[in-house]
């Protein structure tokens, strides 16, 4: 079943991109990753970005996190230009608004799972606890255990409860289950609609794995650095309900 959102949540728009180009120099060969894409990430919903490897998909979201800037176009987030920022304002923007979750957990191994999480709540202004993140990716019982003495699947939902500490409005996840099993994929997808449901947080979620896009409101297909479909998904499963 979609999801029902209040109306001004459903109309409205958490970042807000047009004409997107993005182009890389090779030596001699120019490759052009993103060619003039309009995209608009809704606050409180699950996008997910669908395409093979190449089509452009990460590099949209690590523009639309401030990891990356556009070579041409308009990015506005909240309203607020951010389409030729300086260091400065990339940085204050990931580190007030933006969570990153990627395939590779990236958990510092000498830390246990709660100072891990405790290392990002410390820097931001607005942190939930670190004890009721990890909670909210059930992960309590683990609080004291290192990296090396949790599973895969553990390991990504510490990263989950590390992004979302700082309760930032924007969640971007680039292939979360992609170094994971079927089953534990589904635990991880089930913590990120958790996280989207708890916190009205806005989430995309980059993958090439097609079924993934059953969880989502609404489901972007990119190739060849272009928007190719853009749809609303009427028959929403809850990601325990997913195969793959």
């Amino acid at each position: 079943m979609p999801r029902q959102l209040v109306p001004e949540a459903a109309s409205g728009v958490a970042i807000h991109a047009t004409a997107l180009v993005k182009t890389y120099r090779m030596g001699e060969v120019e490759v052009q990753a993103l060619r003039g894409v309009d995209f608009d990430l809704r606050t409180r919903e699950i996008v997910v970005l669908l395409g093979p490897s190449g089509s452009g998909k990460s590099t949209l979201l690590n523009i639309l996190g401030g990891l990356d800037v556009p070579t041409s176009g308009t990015l506005a987030y909240a309203g607020r230009d951010l389409s030729h920022p300086s260091e400065e304002q990339l940085t204050q923007y990931r580190r007030e608004h933006i969570g990153f979750v990627f395939q590779f957990y990236n958990l510092i191994p000498s830390l246990t799972a709660i100072e891990n999480v405790s290392l990002v709540a410390d820097l931001a202004a607005k942190s939930m606890s670190p004890d009721d993140a990890l909670a909210l990716v059930g992960l309590s019982p683990r609080r004291n255990h290192y990296p090396s003495q949790l599973s895969g699947g553990e390991q990504q939902r510490v990263a989950i409860a590390r992004a979302v500490v700082k309760k930032p409005e924007i969640l971007l996840c680039d292939e979360p289950t992609g170094a994971l099993d079927a089953a534990t994929g589904r635990i991880v997808l089930d913590v990120i609609d958790r996280v989207n449901r708890a916190l009205g947080t806005s989430v995309a979620v980059v993958t090439h794995n097609a079924p993934i896009a059953r969880m989502a409101d609404r489901v972007v297909t990119l190739a060849d650095g272009r928007i190719a479909t853009d749809r609303a998904n009427a028959d929403r499963q809850a990601p325990s309900e997913i195969s793959w």
